[in-house]
């Protein structure tokens, strides 16, 4: 394992998983200022769940595995608050939190997924888990379905990263895929949470509700 070394933290209530895009309004002065200061250095910082307590203000409980992110676009809208897209490059660890000045800080490792190869037959059948549970929920309120011609392109693992991110499921559920280490186990727990957001959806449409995640 490498050293640990010192990153910039945006603490939030979402998961972000690695080659995924995350646009941000940026208006808290102390995450101002983090931007100034990624801006200055090599443009990252580190996305981490907010498990419980309040997403602004401070005070909040932070959970050790997150992603690394680079900030792509960055367009300033007044009175320092900015409006940015960064994409998650890798996963980190959280080594140990450091004091919030004036932002979060913590030392981190990267935090690489299993190196092994992925059967497309699994990687398929999680697709269609996803896209399915997707159709139902676009049935049931006004979500999006999934596209037809989806290009899960070459790159195995890439591409099942990019099917965590397009699963209609809860941020604690995403937290769920985001700490697993094996590939296969990943696209396996994947699968069983969006055949189970699709029978639930199944239920809600003969019931006439809504579908809530969790």
């Amino acid at each position: 394992m490498h050293e640990p070394t010192e990153l910039p933290m945006f603490p939030l209530s979402t998961v972000v998983f690695p080659f995924a895009q995350l646009p941000l309004h940026v208006f808290e002065l102390r995450y101002q200022q983090l931007v100034v200061d990624v801006m200055e250095g090599d443009r990252t910082f580190g996305i981490v769940l907010i498990d419980r307590g309040p997403e602004v203000g401070g005070g909040e409980h932070r959970v050790d595995i997150g992603t690394r992110v680079e900030v792509e676009h960055l367009a300033p809208i007044g009175e320092g608050r900015s409006l940015l897209v960064a994409r998650a490059t890798e996963r980190i660890k959280v080594v140990q939190w450091l004091d919030d000045a004036p932002y979060p800080r913590a030392l981190v490792v990267d935090h690489p997924q299993h190196d092994v190869a992925l059967d497309e037959a699994q990687l398929h059948g999680a697709l269609s888990a996803v896209r399915r549970s997707r159709a139902l929920l676009s049935e049931v309120h006004d979500a999006p379905a999934l596209c037809g011609g989806l290009d899960l392109g070459d790159d195995h693992l890439d591409a099942a990263w990019m099917l965590c991110a397009l699963a209609p499921i809860g941020m604690f559920d995403a937290q769920s895929l985001l700490e697993i280490d094996d590939p296969r186990g990943r696209l396996e727990l994947l699968t069983v949470l969006s055949d189970a957001v699709a029978e639930t959806a199944l239920q809600l449409l003969a019931s006439g509700q809504e579908p809530t995640l969790s």
